[in-house]
């Protein structure tokens, strides 16, 4: 089971030096691709243009945009709420941008009261993401959104 508390501490860590969001996120991703066990994919997506845009990831390949209500990525940015899917292939809507990829968790990130972007993490396995870790990487974003200095978003 991942420590979800080192897991912030070490993310709080990493951006002590430098604010700025893109290597705070680059960062990031690292951090969780290293920490959890089980994944193909581990990233961010960012608004842009009233869509979200491929920002710094682990892992294979991505979809470079994604539209909002589209997929889970696009889902949980319009609704604002975790998205958990135990299989992405009965999520209606859902985007294969890697085949291999089975299950999926998705956490929206705030600025100043409003979706900037989401946290998404994939798994070649069904069923991988509990809601144990639902929390745990609910508070790694608020961590996320408490160090990281957005305004260039």
């Amino acid at each position: 089971m991942t420590d979800y508390k080192l897991l912030c501490e070490q993310l709080r860590s990493l951006a002590e030096d430098e604010h700025y969001f893109m290597p705070v996120l680059a960062n990031a991703s690292a951090l969780i691709y290293e920490e959890l066990e089980d994944l193909n994919w581990a990233g961010f997506y960012l608004m842009n243009k009233g869509s979200l845009l491929l920002g710094p990831f682990q892992g294979k390949t991505a979809c470079i945009r994604i539209a909002l209500g589209k997929g889970v990525c696009g889902t949980a940015a319009q609704k604002d709420e975790t998205q958990l899917v135990s299989d992405v292939h009965s999520f209606p809507g859902h985007i294969a941008c890697d085949s291999a990829s089975n299950s999926e968790i998705v956490v929206p990130i705030h600025s100043n009261g409003k979706v900037i972007g989401v946290l998404d993490i994939d798994s070649p396995s069904f069923g991988r993401f509990s809601e144990d870790d639902k929390t745990g990487l609910e508070a790694f974003v608020k961590v996320l959104e408490e160090v990281t200095e957005w305004e260039a978003i």
